[in-house]
């Protein structure tokens, strides 16, 4: 009875050294501890069904993975919004690293089918779990760290996440007036005004276009579906203006 048992488990754990090559080879990062990333991928279910066989969970991973993710976004936030307030920052990182956030991010990478779970957990559908998967990509952050450094991580999150950061996925939770306006009382410059320039399309889909001047002297245009939507995207423009300037 218990040859095909150690057949069966010998022919599972080959099949998950080959998941994990995969993985490795789809993302071009390569650990010098592989150990480390199978553990940012284990599930506490699946550490409770094989307790023959010494394995530990990613929570530990996850806690790390959590501070390293976000040392780095706060870092790039810093540096390119120089002109917005602690306070707008700290609500531009908690929607990046928010839960919704991660899982995206988890699931463009298709972590999903490189978790170890336990089966119960498995068949109640773990594997697609927003909060399971959310904590994978924390700890597989966690362990890309300690296996090849604050760089290397760095260089993860170049791929994954800053594109998004700058293509606005999260400009719904940025105020570009706002920071526009703070920046003008700051400097004492004088008077902001906006002006909406264009209203095209038809009355399901329209577009306006907006303009902010400073003094009469125009810092950007924008467009969008609203008049509130075209004078953001018309503030971040003068934004990055004012920040080319300084």
């Amino acid at each position: 009875m218990s040859k095909p048992y150690k057949r069966k488990e010998k022919k599972y754990y080959m099949k998950k050294e080959e998941k994990f090559k995969e993985l490795q080879q789809k993302m071009g990062i390569f650990f010098h501890n592989i150990s480390l990333l199978k553990q940012a991928f284990t599930h506490s279910s699946y550490v409770n069904e094989h307790r023959k066989k010494p394995h530990e969970d990613n929570e530990r991973l996850e806690f790390l993975g959590d501070a390293v993710l976000e040392v780095i976004v706060s870092k790039y936030l810093f540096k390119k919004y120089p002109l917005m307030s602690e306070g707008e920052l700290t609500k531009l990182r908690a929607a990046i690293v928010c839960e919704p956030s991660l899982v995206t991010f988890a699931n463009e990478l298709e972590f999903g089918n490189y978790i170890l779970l336990g089966k119960g957990e498995e068949m109640t559908g773990g594997r697609m779990r927003p909060a399971l998967l959310a904590d994978v990509f924390e700890a597989f952050i966690g362990a890309l760290y300690l296996d090849q450094g604050l760089d290397e991580a760095v260089i993860f999150l170049e791929k994954i996440v800053f594109p998004k950061i700058n293509a606005g996925a999260f400009s719904h939770v940025m105020d570009f007036k706002s920071q526009l306006q703070e920046h003008v009382q700051r400097e004492a410059t004088g008077l902001l005004e906006y002006t909406i320039l264009d209203e095209r399309g038809p009355a399901h889909s329209r577009e306006f276009v907006s303009q902010v001047s400073l003094n009469g002297h125009v810092l950007g245009n924008g467009s969008g579906r609203s008049k509130k939507e075209a004078e953001q995207h018309a503030a971040q423009m003068a934004l990055g203006k004012l920040k080319d300037q300084s």
